[in-house]
């Protein structure tokens, strides 16, 4: 039940809840330009997940849904859509980085895929701290850097992109989490 305090525990041999931690991501204050997060477990990628993701974003392009014509393309098969790679690079980092500390994603650049990604191949993300600064126009929060990689089984980088967030420095944010209660 979100938002429960910690009571007193109904079961036998169970000891009364007396902490509680909440996950989340970090707060503006935790970031360091310079720390690598690598994003665990990684991610077996499916033709269903393919599939699913390509159709259910109305990419109609053959290279990922029709494998007689893939077949006869210069990688003889269909490839992961660079979408869900992307968007797969980024989740992986939620729970480490921005779960519940985040105010906006605030745009993608550099966003590349030097290799395709394949059905069976398991991907890898890590996070880089690129910068940090506080935002000049909106007190109790920054803006973060990340710099997000993807890499397949055999280390080879599939896909990168420089991200931009707007995060909580701690009071702001912890304050903003006390007024929706």
């Amino acid at each position: 039940m979100a938002g429960a305090t910690p009571t007193a525990n109904e079961t036998p041999g169970i000891p009364e809840v007396t902490n509680e931690v909440v996950q989340r991501g970090l707060w503006f204050e935790e970031f360091e330009p310079g720390t690598r997060y690598l994003h665990r477990p990684g991610r077996t990628v499916t033709e269903a997940d393919n599939v699913l993701f390509t159709t259910l974003t109305m990419n109609t392009q053959a290279l990922h849904l029709d494998a007689a014509w893939s077949a006869g393309q210069p990688f003889g098969e269909r490839l992961v859509n660079s979408m869900f790679t992307l968007a797969t690079i980024v989740g992986a980092s939620v729970t480490q980085l921005t779960q519940g500390t985040i105010v906006a994603n605030l745009g993608f650049s550099e966003v590349a895929f030097p290799a395709p990604l394949h059905h069976g191949d398991t991907l890898y993300s890590e996070t880089i701290v690129v910068d940090k600064r506080e935002s000049s126009s909106r007190p109790g929060q920054g803006i973060v850097t990340l710099h997000h990689i993807g890499r397949n089984q055999d280390g080879v980088v599939v896909a990168k992109a420089t991200r931009n967030v707007m995060m909580w420095l701690r009071e702001a944010g912890e304050r903003q989490a006390g007024a929706g209660a």
